[in-house]
């Protein structure tokens, strides 16, 4: 008998969903109309945040935030290597250069210690990563010089921090969110950056419009209403009001899905204790709620013995991942860029053993069980 196949993870998209997006695309305008202001507004409300500006992706949302940050040629964002290739690109696509500094094993985000004592007089950004939703210590990077920090919390949307959340103030200067559909939420692709500073959150809603301003202009003596002025050169990275109508549809399910996840991790930690083949992910700590995108198991035999138990996952049927590759070992940054592939010894332990296991709010206790049970097998 073939049995259903697994992902790793899969958005839940309701009927009210589908209504609401319904509605938008019959609405008068299905992009750059009210329904973006109102996803922003809504999400700014459930952050206590000041500022939500809705980006194209969650990749673009970084690139806004490192347009905003001012980062270009000569300057360095430091960046954790365990991470999706998009936290270090920001920084390349402003012709800056991502610097990277080990993760500490305890958490898996970036060892804070360490960044702050590579920070140097290039340190125009820091790039703290929320690896797997747990919330990375944003405050101990306050000492880096200058330098705006920049929260990747693509995974961390729904997470908290202190009893707060995730994006709200108090945390990094501009935070980021992915819409992607893997994600707490979803807009189908899609992505935020919040902050509480006018400034930023002015220069990416410029950067993701072409760069055009249509406010406090200075037109000249034939100009009519027509006229509009183009001040950095931006990206078309607008998102659309039917996608934000989906998000708008599933934000007041999102604490949900949160508390879904957690039990689903917590299950996983049942089944899973006492097995020393297996290393379990770092818990969130005292105050905080891990926002679990992912649940990564270590596979203590390394990496021969990771490879034989992903296959033999997979062949069961259920879509495990391994996340991430560390980034400077790409092609890119390896070859063209010439990044040294020993510099960061903690994320290549992490990388010889981890597995990503399914997780996501719809998984029955069934499914929890059979992943348990294959691994078993297969260690």
């Amino acid at each position: 008998m073939t049995r259903t196949f697994l992902p790793y993870g899969r958005q839940q998209v309701s009927d009210a969903d589908v209504d609401a997006v319904a509605a938008a695309l019959r609405s008068a305008m299905i992009t750059q109309g009210p329904a973006i202001e109102a996803f922003e507004d809504a999400v700014a409300n459930y952050l206590a945040a000041r500022h939500a500006v809705a980006f194209s992706s969650g990749t673009a949302a970084l690139h806004g935030a490192a347009f905003a940050a001012r980062l270009r040629p000569g300057d360095e964002a430091i960046v954790p290597p365990l991470t999706f290739v998009a936290s270090a690109n920001c920084a390349l696509y402003q012709g800056a250069r991502p610097r990277f500094v080990d993760i500490d094993p305890s958490t898996w985000n970036l060892d804070v210690s360490a960044a702050v004592a590579a920070a140097d007089e290039r340190t125009r950004a820091v790039v703290p990563v929320s690896f797997a939703g747990l919330p990375a210590d944003v405050q101990g990077l306050r000492g880096v010089g200058d330098a705006v920090v920049i929260e990747d919390a693509c995974h961390a949307l729904g997470a908290r921090r202190g009893g707060a959340p995730v994006g709200a103030p108090g945390g990094a200067d501009i935070t980021c969110f992915s819409l992607h559909p893997v994600k707490a939420m979803t807009t189908g692709e899609g992505g935020l950056a919040v902050t509480e500073d006018d400034e930023l959150a002015s220069r990416m809603r410029l950067f993701r419009t072409h760069g055009l301003a249509k406010e406090d202009l200075d037109p000249g003596p034939t100009d009519g209403g027509w006229y509009m002025e183009m001040r950095e050169l931006g990206f078309n990275y607008r998102i659309t009001d039917f996608q934000c109508a989906l998000g708008l549809s599933q934000l007041d399910r999102l604490d949900g899905w949160i508390e879904r996840r957690n039990e689903v991790a917590a299950r996983y930690r049942e089944l899973l204790a006492g097995e020393e083949r297996v290393g379990l992910p770092p818990a969130a700590g005292e105050g905080d709620l891990h926002g679990y995108h992912l649940f990564v198991v270590q596979v203590r035999a390394g990496a021969e013995k990771r490879l034989e138990v992903f296959t033999g996952l997979r062949d069961a049927g259920i879509g495990v991942q391994v996340h991430y590759i560390p980034v400077y070992r790409m092609p890119y940054y390896r070859d063209e860029l010439g990044y040294p592939q020993d510099a960061c010894p903690a994320a290549e332990d992490y990388y010889a053993g981890a597995i990503s296991l399914p997780i996501f709010p719809a998984m029955e206790e069934a499914d929890v069980e059979r992943v348990v049970s294959e691994l078993r097998a297969l260690l």
